[in-house]
């Protein structure tokens, strides 16, 4: 899975980075064949001001679907990319299960009802 990192407005230390690789693998791990890119973009909204101001937008690019995007704001930017990695992995999840149902469906309009006389 190719992951792009990417922080606005401060330095993107090795510890961010590797917080980041870890949360997506184990939102997205196992679906890495229906994933094309993830996009991370890490930032500090109001810069040394402070308050609830450290954003993570996380950007899913699946194979024949539309693209799944989350962002997260939290004063705290690991909380931020935990909750965002958690949501963005369940939305996924959803996704392509929604893709497995439609493959399921009947083709034709017999829906499994018999007449009963």
């Amino acid at each position: 899975m190719q992951i792009d990192i990417q922080a606005l407005n401060f330095p993107l230390t090795d510890a961010l980075r590797e917080r980041v690789r870890r949360r997506m693998g184990f939102a997205l791990g196992g679906r890495d064949e229906h994933i094309q890119r993830v996009s991370v973009r890490l930032s500090d909204i109001n810069g040394p001001k402070g308050g609830k101001d450290m954003c993570c937008q996380i950007r899913v690019i699946l194979e024949k679907e539309p693209d799944v995007l989350v962002k997260d704001i939290e004063t705290d930017l690991y909380v931020a990319i935990d909750r965002a990695s958690d949501r963005v992995g369940r939305s996924v999840a959803r996704r392509l299960d929604r893709r497995i149902t439609r493959q399921r469906a009947p083709v034709s309009g017999d829906f499994g009802l018999t007449e009963s006389m």
